[in-house]
């Protein structure tokens, strides 16, 4: 592999801000890889959109991040991954890594036998998801929740507000009263609730995602194809959204030895 595809980057999109939570596990594991982060905020949530909007969103997304000389491309959105990837796989030649909910953990760990998952309504209603719960989830209790407004919230910055806590606080009632022990986050912008998710569950229920598994894929992918950046110097990341940017920075705090840049752009 020349020297050239190994240092171009990793370009991850989303419906907005929430894939962010993807890209820190991604940093994290893979500091010397440069990113390039779409944030298509104009368009979130996807979960309430037709699938075929949601595949021409998503292609969108892919053409504007291989332009950019992307190597891999995470889509770090669950309603995209599973609404679109198998098109992106097929239609363009740089590998794309998509994101599921983390049912099968939450199944294999599970005592109670009943686990919930919060997640968009594009996720929950897929193809994709349903052929992934009952592969993995025999003999278990799947509660599917959908966490309308959620999303919003989030892209609003509102990650602590009296109306996301009601949101919550509602969504999660019926699925505490059914026992679970488990709450599976099937959508990339909810792992930045989990502080108010842990005011409001019992310590035994243990909530879990998806992002350090995509975060170790990428990196198995990486490695197979020859992709790995091997340089010494950390890498720097880009972020682009078609929104404000100000929430987008705000809600990552990156940290001053990490070099990144930020802009709005028209897409």
């Amino acid at each position: 592999m020349n020297r050239d595809m190994k240092d171009r980057p990793i370009g991850i999109f989303d419906s907005g801000i929430g894939g962010t939570s993807i890209w820190k596990e991604i940093q994290k594991l893979l500091p010397h890889e440069d990113t390039l982060y779409l944030a298509d905020s104009n368009n979130a949530p996807y979960g309430e959109r037709p699938k075929e909007e949601i595949l021409s969103l998503s292609v969108k997304n892919a053409e504007l991040l291989l332009q950019r000389n992307c190597k891999l491309i995470v889509v770090a959105c669950n309603t995209a991954t599973t609404n679109a990837i198998a098109h992106l796989r097929s239609h363009y030649p740089v590998p794309f890594i998509g994101i599921e909910p983390a049912i099968k953990p939450a199944a294999l760990g599970s005592k109670s036998k009943t686990v919930g998952i919060l997640a968009t309504k594009g996720t929950l209603s897929s193809a994709l998801f349903h052929s992934t719960s009952e592969i993995h989830a025999k003999g278990i209790r799947v509660l599917e929740q959908e966490g309308k407004g959620l999303v919003e919230q989030i892209e609003r910055g509102e990650l602590q507000s009296p109306e996301t806590r009601k949101l919550l606080e509602g969504y999660l009632a019926p699925m505490l009263e059914e026992g679970i022990d488990y709450l599976v986050l099937g959508c990339s912008h909810y792992p930045y609730l989990v502080p108010l998710l842990r005011e409001l569950l019992p310590e035994k229920v243990q909530i879990i995602d998806s992002g350090e598994a995509v975060a170790r894929q990428t990196q198995s992918i990486l490695a197979r194809n020859g992709l790995t950046n091997d340089q010494r110097a950390l890498g720097n990341h880009q972020f682009y959204s078609n929104s404000d940017v100000e929430v987008l920075r705000n809600l990552l705090s990156i940290p001053a030895h990490i070099r990144y840049s930020m802009e709005a752009l028209e897409f």
